[in-house]
């Protein structure tokens, strides 16, 4: 197996620099020409500073104004982070042993960094708080679903854990506050076809073979609502929302099912109503049966007045 070659910049905020591979031909005359065609989204004056201050290296080191294009060679830099609100609600930590980490992660805030969300993810926020450089997602959640993410430590350990969910060998539960539908017989379990496009804000159900099934279940009413227990079988982009959605019952807070809603991202009041509330499998390192459970509950059930009106704060949000 070839080994990763190394960055020979460190981490930044818990970041990588970004690596960006010279090709083989082309006939520019230096450097900074190329850069200039290659990143289209950064100023040519952000880029001349960035050269005059050294903050663009190779293998040998810092690279100036002058340096020449060099067909197949590469460089590392650290792009310009965006403007972020900052997510104000903390990340437990249920579990943590030299190789794994379970966390329970917040609404609002991003699994790893993505678009306009960087420093204001679970991954860097746990690799800054805990000093964990080397920290890694098995898998992934919503933005706006709150829970249980499995995190690895040991850089050797990352495939056997993210091949387990791959491979669909996890068993997930999740809980959700929607309406009330009385001529719905649960439990019922739902077999559709979902795809995502990019750029395309909200997934879809389409004809064709099945790729997405969640078994569904009513566990308790309360006036007009209920608190239902989903088991996905399988993992597609919004595949609980959709599938809840699909039955006429949307998940509370949900701003893209059955319609898009525009919402500030520093909005925290009404949080989708999703919770990944268990995680279950068999240790693929140990071979030792696991079981986590969230330390979150869902405040439309347990303070429906609050989830209604003002923001929510502190772990408990969920």
């Amino acid at each position: 197996m070839r080994r990763r070659q190394q960055p020979p910049l460190p981490k930044r905020y818990g970041l990588d620099p970004a690596r960006l591979r010279l090709p083989e031909d082309g006939d520019w005359p230096s450097l900074r020409d190329h850069l200039i065609h290659r990143l289209p989204r950064v100023e040519p004056a952000r880029i001349d500073e960035m050269l005059r201050a050294g903050d663009i290296v190779d293998l040998n080191g810092p690279l100036g104004p002058d340096s020449p294009f060099v067909p197949g060679g590469a460089v590392w830099f650290h792009r310009d982070l965006p403007a972020e609100h900052p997510v104000p609600f903390d990340i437990p930590i249920v579990y943590r042993d030299d190789t794994i980490l379970v966390a329970d992660k917040p609404h609002f805030l991003a699994t790893i960094p993505r678009g306009s969300h960087i420093l204001q993810t679970a991954l860097v926020k746990l690799r800054r708080e805990l000093d964990l450089p080397d920290l890694i997602p098995a898998h992934r959640l919503d933005r706006a679903t709150a829970g249980l993410v499995l995190f690895v430590i040991d850089p050797a350990s990352r495939g056997a854990y993210q091949t387990m969910f791959q491979r669909q060998h996890v068993r997930k539960e999740y809980e959700a506050v929607a309406g009330l539908r009385p001529e719905l017989d649960f439990p019922v379990e739902l077999v559709s076809r979902i795809i995502k496009e990019k750029h395309i804000l909200a997934a879809q159900e389409v004809p064709g073979p099945p790729n997405a099934r969640t078994r569904i279940e009513l566990v308790e009413q309360r006036g007009e609502l209920g608190r239902y227990r989903l088991h996905p079988a399988t993992g597609r982009t919004h595949q609980l929302r959709l599938h809840m959605n699909s039955l006429g019952i949307p998940i509370l807070g949900d701003d893209f099912y059955p319609v898009i809603t525009d919402k500030q991202l520093d909005d925290y009041r009404r949080p989708l109503q999703l919770l990944a509330a268990t995680l279950e499998f068999t240790d693929p390192r140990t071979g030792e049966p696991r079981r986590f459970e969230t330390t979150r509950s869902l405040q439309a059930w347990t303070d429906p007045d609050g989830w209604a009106g003002e923001p929510v704060s502190g772990h408990r949000a969920g």
